[in-house]
């Protein structure tokens, strides 16, 4: 006999719950969900007032800082973060005079986006604030774990981007 519980009926909607219901602290998205959301939220509170931005802001800002001048396109690619999210945050960058936006002369519709000096000495103000709590926080693994660590990600993220394109 099963040890999994019975498929149950909720009355009110007629609709069956599965048998073996979802474990969610044992499911890895959500599990990776949950770390990269407090992960994020930690990181956020030592920003957030100091510099007035949000996280989507940050990582523009974060993006644009380490890889040059991109698109909005772009920016969706490299933060996983959908075209909404990251259209709110390149407005109040832009309003805030911490981004210029450049209309490409080869297609008008593209324009890039880059950091102004004001928006790069945020970005400068906030790297060695987000490295230290990134220590901080692998200070709990040991050096051939956060080795590990690396290779897991790197494999997840290739293996999830795969099945992306399925």
């Amino acid at each position: 006999m099963s040890s999994a519980p019975a498929a149950s009926v909720k009355p009110e909607s007629g609709i069956v719950a599965p048998a073996d219901p979802l474990e969610l602290e044992r499911f890895v998205p959500y599990r990776l969900s949950v770390l990269a959301n407090t992960v994020s939220r930690t990181i956020a509170r030592l920003y957030e007032e100091r510099f007035d931005l949000t996280v989507p802001e940050w990582r523009v800002l974060a993006v644009l800082g380490r890889f040059g001048p991109m698109t909005a396109n772009e920016i969706c690619g490299r933060t996983a973060m959908d075209k909404v999210r990251v259209s709110r945050a390149v407005a109040r960058l832009l309003r805030a005079r911490r981004l210029t936006r450049r209309v490409e002369s080869a297609d008008r519709r593209r324009a890039r986006l880059a950091l102004t000096p004001r928006g790069l000495a945020v970005y400068a103000g906030i790297v060695p604030l987000a490295r230290s709590a990134e220590a901080r926080l692998l200070e709990a693994l040991s050096v051939n774990d956060k080795r590990q660590l690396e290779r897991l990600i790197d494999a997840l993220q290739a293996r999830a981007a795969a099945l992306a394109d399925l």
